[in-house]
């Protein structure tokens, strides 16, 4: 079997773990690469993937429905057992069963202290007022970098898993290009959006940008502010 082998310092030896433990609890619901070994060698940290022959397009819409599928998996509050990781960022994941709290606290308060950046968070708890999604399992970095498509289909990749609401996968994939219209229509399809999330997107994108923010540098700052604008936080 070809293998994809990643590695960095050691300190990552926690991130692989937490992939390769993502990867897992996606498996039996959406194709995944294989975690065929993990751990330290000396100074260095690695995990070991299945190596999977990418094509340049692929089946959009059996993506959406694929996706729609994972989503029906709901666990018994927000969050997840073990922090991982968004990129190179942490990400925290104790347990809420409220989800705006969750969102709040876990997603964009970490994100604004780790930026600087000082914002009135009751706008927040506005936005999703009323809006009460069940924990579903996300990938939780699902952009068009992190999914592509084999001869059997699709393929997901490079996970941040947790329990929470659907639309926060559903949004990140507008981000950055976006996903085309067949993937959209075929998710709806199999599980119809509910009323206000074309509002809710831009705050669940919100923490994916301040993490870029905090990841990247000041690139990312016009697009944070411009979503604080438009959201009123």
């Amino acid at each position: 079997m070809r293998q994809f082998r990643k590695q960095g310092p050691a300190q990552r030896a926690e991130a692989f773990a937490a992939e390769a433990e993502g990867l897992e609890a996606l498996r039996p619901y959406i194709r995944v690469p294989r975690v065929l070994d993990r751990g330290v060698e000396g100074a260095k940290a690695f995990i070991v993937l299945e190596y999977l022959e990418l094509s340049a397009g692929g089946d959009f819409a059996a993506l959406g429905g694929a996706l729609a599928s994972l989503h029906r998996n709901s666990g018994p509050r927000f969050g997840w057992p073990r922090d991982n990781y968004i990129g190179l960022g942490l990400q925290e994941n104790g347990w809420c069963d409220d989800w705006a709290e969750f969102f709040r606290e876990r997603r964009i308060k970490p994100q604004l202290e780790r930026a600087g950046l000082r914002v009135k968070l009751d706008a927040l708890d506005r936005i999703l007022d009323g809006h009460s999604p069940r924990p579903s399992l996300l990938h939780g970095d699902l952009w068009s970098g992190n999914a592509g498509f084999t001869r059997e289909g699709p393929v997901v990749f490079d996970p941040a898993v947790y329990y929470g609401d659907r639309e926060a996968d559903l949004a990140m994939t507008e981000l950055f290009g976006g996903f085309p219209p067949e993937f959209y229509r075929a998710y709806s399809e199999a599980l119809p959006l509910e009323p206000g999330y074309e509002r809710r997107k831009h705050l669940y994108n919100l923490y994916h940008l301040l993490n870029h923010l905090n990841l990247f540098g000041g690139g990312y700052l016009a697009q944070v502010k411009s979503t604080l604008r438009l959201l009123g936080l």
